[in-house]
């Protein structure tokens, strides 16, 4: 397809389509770079069924095999640069490994975007598009997108794909005429259009004339409709990412900027490209049977555009029975400014808040004090509620991820430096508190890669040249690793759960003698310490807890609801990082006559959870 005219709508839309969930809240989401999932070249591991995977090449990693790339330093560039290109995932691949997923007790795929890169980029992260109606020949085909989504379906699992409004791929090349840079002159924003040479050609050189239609389809950019010079901004790159109308203007990086519209929210005017992508993105609704949208760099969109998108959206989902399809915006940034932003433009929820996954990690490590990160889903003032709703179903939550950028330059994987140990209190976190929980790719196998560039958090699940944990040809799908088994044993008990996906959050205090309780604090810098949270829903009190020493265990009394609890009641274990204490009971007790709490005893880095006794 090259034109919107080559879309039939009325034959598409006439299929039935799967249904949206009731509750977003309910689903765990995991994300993945297509690149860097999966081949569906392993063996050694399970197939979509649960029985032994057949044809498979790629045998599975063991202890042996990390750090086996630094042999040399030939070895270790070699690498380096292969993480740098393609390496070889595919939807195909994805496919393949939905069993793994639906074992783990993933409900949702947040799915890397798949549309065609340029042919002479190694864009494989997806984010540089040159056609927005076609998939990227090194992933595979729209049919096999299609299979994906209809293999997820087919297991439970719904499927949000990751998208972009905001810029095409390196589609044309300025004539820059001012600020000389290293490698001649630097077309970065000042508010003045820069001259452009030409569309890009297939072989990356600007050499077919600037703003006219192109025949070829690995040229320029497409749909059609968009080979238009008023379809991009032109302005040149962004240098200061915080300056108003830079940061909606410039190209992102070397990525060509589109020219949505212009104007006020309520005065927006939509441009033809904004129309074009609106379209584009809803055939892509009906033809995959899609149930969400992560838009990309909300941030640097006007806040007209992204309303105007999201009616538009929404309406046409609704028209074929997708009720609740989500709209999840990367809004990075503070939250007050994500709620504004989400309130103004009809996003169902926002992802990329800075300090929720500093916070979680870092809590996680002992080196946050809890109220730091459970404030965060109840400080009214901040952002305007006064209840936990906001956060229940409009914030996605997460703390590792592809972009890292509130790490700056220097990237890194929780697990990195030896942390895995204390990686069960972060899921814990993670998949027991507000918000709607995403575990990127590796999470459940302690991967731990680092870097100064974004690669090294982007390891290859696979194996392929650009193995996790400094390897190459050895895939990570171990469902038998601690991690996986923790974490599958965790969301579990969400699944059956329903405090635990939607219920009121309180930050508990503790006492070590119960007398004297209070929230748990960093002492010296660290905290080391049981740190407990309850969930209540229904007049009824779940306790959840993690141990953030490393080494020790830990034990205290843990306040609960005075008015929901009485002295004898019990507290029934549904989680423990131990299984064998699953069923075991605590007992309420009052410490003192105006305290409810349970003495509760945790071993090193570990987490828990308890329910209501029958």
């Amino acid at each position: 397809m090259q034109t919107l005219a080559d879309i039939d709508f009325a034959t598409l839309t006439q299929q039935s389509f799967h249904p949206s969930p009731a509750a977003w809240e309910d689903q765990v989401f995991y994300f993945f770079l297509v690149d860097r999932f999966s081949d569906g070249k392993e063996r050694d591991c399970l197939d979509n069924a649960g029985q032994p995977a057949a044809g498979g090449t790629t045998p599975r990693m063991t202890a042996a095999d990390h750090d086996s790339i630094l042999q040399g330093e030939a070895s270790a560039a070699a690498w380096r640069e292969a993480g740098a290109r393609f390496t070889g995932g595919t939807l195909k691949g994805a496919a393949s490994k939905i069993g793994y997923l639906k074992r783990l007790g993933v409900t949702a795929l947040w799915v890397s975007p798949v549309f065609k890169q340029p042919p002479w980029t190694e864009s494989y992260h997806g984010y540089g598009v040159q056609d927005f109606l076609d998939v990227e020949p090194r992933f595979g085909t729209r049919e096999d997108l299609r299979n994906l989504v209809a293999t997820a379906h087919a297991h439970g699992i719904y499927v949000i794909l990751d998208i972009i409004l905001n810029h095409a791929g390196p589609v044309f090349r300025y004539d820059a005429d001012r600020y000389p840079g290293d490698a001649g002159m630097d077309p970065r924003w000042d508010g003045r259009p820069y001259r452009v040479c030409g569309w890009n050609d297939a072989g990356g050189q600007p050499n077919l004339p600037w703003g006219q239609p192109v025949a070829d389809t690995d040229a320029a950019v497409w749909p059609r409709e968009l080979q238009s010079a008023d379809s991009f901004s032109g302005l040149g790159r962004i240098n200061n990412w915080d300056w108003y109308p830079e940061f909606l203007q410039g190209d992102f990086f070397d990525l060509k900027d589109i020219r949505l519209g212009d104007g006020a929210i309520d005065q927006f005017h939509v441009s033809p490209a904004l129309r074009t992508l609106t379209r584009v993105y809803q055939y892509w609704i009906a033809y995959a049977d899609l149930d969400g949208f992560r838009v990309d760099t909300v941030k640097h969109m006007d806040p007209g555009a992204t309303r105007f998108f999201t009616a538009c959206i929404h309406e046409f989902a609704q028209s074929i029975g997708k009720e609740q399809f989500a709209l999840i915006g990367e809004i990075t940034g503070g939250r007050s400014y994500a709620f504004a932003l989400r309130e103004a433009t009809g996003l169902d929820a926002a992802l990329g808040i800075d300090d929720i996954p500093d916070k979680l990690e870092y809590l996680a490590k002992g080196q946050r004090d809890p109220a730091q990160y459970f404030d965060l889903f109840r400080n009214s003032f901040e952002i305007g509620k006064d209840t936990h709703t906001w956060f229940r179903n409009k914030v996605v939550t997460l703390y590792d991820d592809h972009d890292q950028v509130r790490k700056g330059n220097q990237k890194a994987r929780f697990c990195a430096g030896g942390a895995e140990g204390l990686a069960a209190g972060a899921l814990a976190l993670n998949a027991l508190t507000l918000g709607i929980p995403c575990i990127y790719y590796g999470s459940e196998q302690g991967f731990d890669g680092a870097g100064d560039n974004d690669r090294y958090i982007r390891e290859a699940m696979f194996g392929g040249d650009f193995g996790a944990f400094r390897s190459r040809g050895r895939h990570c799908f171990d469902e038998t690793h601690p991690l996986y088994g923790e974490l599958a044993r965790l969301l579990a008990v969400r699944r059956q759960t329903i405090a635990l996906r939607r219920g009121r959050q309180y930050l508990r205090a503790i006492s070590g003698n119960g007398v004297d309780f209070g929230e748990p604090c960093m002492i010296d810098g660290e905290l080391r310490s049981v740190v407990a949270w309850s969930r209540l829903f229904n007049d009824r009190e779940w306790l959840c807890a993690i141990n953030t020493d490393p080494l020790h265990s830990r034990a205290a009394w843990v306040g609960l609801d005075f008015d929901l609890q009485q002295p004898g009641q019990r507290l029934v274990c549904l989680h423990a990082s131990d299984p064998a204490q699953v069923g075991s009971e605590i007992v309420v007790d009052a410490p003192r006559p105006d305290w409810r709490a349970v003495w509760l005893d945790l071993p090193a880095a570990s987490c828990a959870v308890y329910g209501p006794a029958a």
